[in-house]
């Protein structure tokens, strides 16, 4: 193994080898290891029955950035995929988000005016609450009780495993509504699925470059930072620093696939469930995130969880009892110049894939 590398860079992930490809274009050596057995992170594709499978739950490329959508495509060709959620409470349908259509099924409106009117009426039964205390009511202020009973309340509870009466008023500040009928629920100029799966997005951007998996950085720490003149770490920052000042929270997930002969399961690649009732928050369909024509369909029941060290950080949980804690592990990172501390883990921050693809080509050209 070469020991005169530039960059050792602590995770395949997005960050990691979107940094290391800037910088190797620029002569740097980069040697980029992983503790799983492949590149891409969370957002690896694997190819099953002939359908692109997201292994670890659903993403969906948008950006308005001309930039980053030209940069991302120049590896890869991206399809035209538009998000439509659907949601299911009690095996009526809505879409998302909030729109017209919505706003039809719930009440019968049918104009702008109308659902603005009824809105309006269903927010002012809580215009007694001037502080809102709690997520249930601030959703009660801004959506009133159709809109948040029915798509909000269940499915929150369930995403954040606790009461909404326990959940911070802040998660919640704003709730977009739509008086149209555009059931696109990102509001970026571009949006799509890489052809062929995200894996391959990765693997273009870490050609020529040396790339181990099934390395555990902390199992080797000592040896693996000798290799290199600068570390980029994107794993969890409180990890990196032995926990030092306690952990910092998240929120995991686990999922229930299942291959079924059949070749189309629910018709749309999202359905959210937003019963408290059924324990699972969503069942992605992945044939739909590429307009599969397969005979049979994959399909992947999604079940939040406590995080605990044998499962997987998924969402941040920023609080202010976390955000203290994270700065106390930022001024400690400001003393290990040759260090780099880049993407969702290293910055505690859930970041869609557009900004972390800026983060890490901004990150990069302070060091080439």
């Amino acid at each position: 193994m070469n020991s005169n590398y530039d960059f050792l860079i602590v995770g395949a992930g997005l960050f990691g080898s979107v940094f290391a490809h800037e910088v190797t274009k620029h002569g740097k050596k980069c040697l980029v290891i992983d503790k799983r057995n492949h590149v891409a992170g969370n957002i690896y594709t694997e190819n099953i029955e002939g359908i692109d499978v997201h292994k670890y739950g659903a993403h969906i490329f948008h950006t308005s950035n001309k930039e980053i959508w030209d940069y991302v495509n120049s590896f890869v060709e991206f399809n035209n995929f538009v998000n439509s959620p659907l949601a299911n409470y009690k095996g009526d349908l809505y879409n998302l988000p909030f729109n017209m259509n919505t706003f039809y099924k719930l009440w019968g409106v049918k104009t702008p005016a109308e659902a603005l009117k009824k809105i309006e009426k269903q927010r002012s039964k809580f215009s007694h609450i001037k502080n809102p205390k709690n997520l249930e009511e601030q959703a009660y202020v801004l959506a009133g009780k159709d809109i948040y009973e029915k798509l909000i309340k269940g499915y929150t509870e369930k995403q954040w495993g606790r009461p909404a009466t326990e959940i911070p008023a802040f998660i919640i500040r704003r709730l977009p509504f739509r008086l149209n009928f555009d059931n696109n629920y990102f509001n970026d100029t571009y949006q799509g699925i890489p052809i062929g799966g995200y894996t391959k997005l990765v693997e273009k951007l870490l050609i020529g470059i040396d790339v181990k998996t099934n390395v555990n950085y902390f199992d080797n720490k000592n040896d693996l930072n000798a290799l290199a003149k600068n570390i980029v770490f994107t794993g969890k920052i409180d990890e990196f620093f032995n926990y030092k000042f306690g952990k910092l929270e998240y929120r995991s997930l686990h999922f229930e696939n299942k291959l079924l002969n059949i070749p189309n399961f629910q018709g749309n690649a999202v359905v959210n469930y937003t019963e408290k009732k059924i324990p699972f928050t969503r069942i992605i369909e992945h044939k739909h995130f590429s307009f599969g024509k397969q005979p049979k369909t994959y399909i992947t029941k999604e079940y939040p969880d406590e995080f605990s060290k044998d499962k997987e950080p998924y969402y941040p949980i920023n609080d202010k009892k976390n955000q203290n804690l994270l700065s106390k592990y930022q001024e400690l990172a400001k003393m290990h110049d040759k260090i780099i501390f880049g993407g969702r883990l290293a910055e505690y921050k859930y970041y869609d894939m557009h900004n972390v693809i800026e983060r890490a080509i901004s990150e990069s050209k302070n060091h080439i």
